[in-house]
């Protein structure tokens, strides 16, 4: 009898379970039926298919053209040398010049017609002009002190340089009075920000590429709301592209009816332009004047490793406190009254000098860099460390796609007997952005480069340190993206004491790496090799 009720059991368990599965697989059919509902119907399908419509246009006018060949093909030949030497005649960097020539003359018509759609842009212009007046009404405000660089001009002449260079033509003061914190990893950063998040009393200021719902960003949202309850400004602005996959396209009016003023920069329109190039990269953090925060962390699980993607995910950001707090406020406040027709009252943020901190703590230079101004900022930056390294320049990077210019600088520092490093991923994000990266290595290791890769995982830290002394830490990757088209800013550091922190965590870092050699390179696939040097052609489109 007991052996019956105990078959029982084991055959009504059983049922349970198999009824339990089955429900389980009808959810989950529903919830994948929803999925792909969501999918076909949500708005980013409706940009995708009506941008591959008028891409679809642009062939059919071609096609509708051949007809009239022995005509069309003078013609064609006489535009497609007037835009050419159109192209030649622009101010831009040279591989994107030669990129564009290659486009145009290899499918002369969709080459022109898509080139003048794309690179003549009203709503470019409209945002370049702003900027301008933006950079205009802002500049009582960011005045250098000329006692800092003539201080500065004692120690290291060159660093001067640069800084008249920055406060002249980029609009950006060095500064003292500054200390700045750095965080090798996103956890630390994370739990850093939330303290400091959490002490705001008068405004908080985020500007961010990335931002998805999670552990993270739920955090800080609910850290945000308390803060608007007390009273404290809090304005938010993410990049368009956020609205792709990541956040519902009218998430700012959600963060809205929280009492939290958002803006989404440059919204992905149904539009062919590469006005829709210009991102705004930045990831930037200022609470009430005096705190501010950087590096190339988002609002994202990933780069608190609370999700794996890629392996372990490396990335740092840098805390500043004082006097140079001033520039990212100032930055932030730029950017966000581009759209915006009433005159900001920039007073109202910026504080006085904080009390406690010391002149000893070095020079501070907090930077952006806009795709507008005909100047390469993060560029320049990173040409400044190279040209005037004595003994290294170590660097992490995710991504290596490089113009002649950032190649001759490497390889000639590393010709002169700097120690040149530089850390890569070991596994990528994008296969295509790491199969034209290792285009470069061979050129670069043959010329005294040495590269490692992170076999952990992936590195997104943006980091240059050399020397000892001279730091930067931002967003700005070594590619064509960061360093022309997208919106970025870093911080420039020279004598204070946490540039030993971050020469410290790079030989930490080293240490999870494996080194890279040139029979390395001759031994990987085929195919990958060829993909890489095909993709290299159009890599400053890419």
């Amino acid at each position: 009898m007991q052996e019956n009720e105990r078959t029982g059991r084991v055959f009504k368990k059983a049922n349970d379970k198999r009824e339990w599965k089955r429900g389980n697989r009808m959810e989950v059919k529903k919830k994948t039926k929803k999925g792909i509902f969501h999918i076909v119907f949500s708005r980013t399908a409706l940009v995708f298919l009506l941008l591959i419509f008028q891409v679809v246009l642009l062939f059919e006018m071609f096609t509708s053209l051949v007809r009239y060949a022995p005509v069309m093909y003078l013609l064609l030949l006489i535009l497609s040398s007037a835009v050419v030497i159109y192209i030649i005649n622009r101010k831009e960097n040279p591989a994107f010049k030669m990129s564009w020539i290659l486009f145009v003359m290899a499918i002369p018509i969709v080459g022109m017609l898509f080139y003048l759609f794309t690179r003549v842009q009203i709503g470019t212009r409209f945002i370049e002009k702003r900027l301008q007046a933006l950079s205009l009404e802002t500049k009582p405000y960011m005045e250098q002190d000329g006692a800092i660089i003539e201080d500065l001009r004692v120690s290291k002449p060159a660093n001067a340089n640069l800084a008249h260079y920055m406060s002249q033509q980029a609009g950006y003061p060095i500064k003292r009075n500054t200390s700045v914190k750095y965080f090798p990893v996103g956890e630390d950063k994370f739990e850093q920000l939330k303290t400091e998040l959490w002490q705001a009393k008068k405004f908080i200021f985020m500007e961010y590429f990335i931002v998805e719902q999670g552990i993270m960003w739920d955090s800080i949202l609910e850290i945000l709301e308390e803060k608007v309850k007390e009273g404290v400004e809090v304005r938010f602005m993410y990049d368009g592209m956020c609205c792709i996959a990541l956040l519902p396209y009218r998430y700012p009016e959600t963060l809205r009816k929280k009492g939290i003023k958002c803006k989404m920069f440059s919204p992905i329109k149904p539009i062919l332009s590469t006005h829709q190039n210009n991102r705004d990269h930045r990831k930037i953090c200022v609470i009430d004047g005096h705190t501010a925060f950087t590096g190339g962390i988002n609002l994202a699980d990933e780069y608190i490793n609370q999700k794996e993607r890629f392996g372990h995910w490396k990335d740092t950001a840098v805390m500043i406190k004082g006097d140079a707090v001033q520039n990212f406020t100032i930055m932030f406040l730029q950017m966000w009254n581009v759209t915006e027709h009433q005159k900001e009252d920039y007073e109202k943020y910026l504080t006085p000098v904080r009390e406690g901190l010391h002149r000893e703590m070095g020079y501070v230079l907090p930077y952006g860099d806009s795709p507008f101004d005909n100047e390469n900022i993060g560029e320049q930056v990173y040409f400044h460390i190279l040209n005037h390294a004595k003994k290294y320049v170590h660097i992490m990077t995710p991504y290596l796609i490089l113009d002649n210019e950032m190649v001759t600088n490497l390889t000639y520092a590393a010709k002169c007997g700097i120690e040149v490093i530089i850390i890569m991923p070991h596994i990528p994000d994008k296969w295509y952005a790491f199969a034209v990266a290792k285009t470069y290595y061979e050129e670069l290791i043959q010329a005294g480069v040495q590269i490692y890769e992170y076999t952990p995982g992936f590195v997104h830290a943006k980091v240059f340190v050399s020397d000892d002394d001279t730091a930067t830490v931002g967003t700005i990757n070594l590619d064509y993206r960061s360093l022309y088209l997208h919106f970025e800013c870093g911080t420039f550091i020279y004598n204070n004491p946490v540039v030993w922190n971050i020469e410290k965590d790079f030989q930490e870092t080293l240490k999870k790496c494996q080194k890279v050699s040139v029979m390395d390179l001759r031994t990987r696939g085929t195919v990958m090799t060829v993909a890489g040097r095909v993709l290299r052609l159009i890599a400053p489109l890419m």
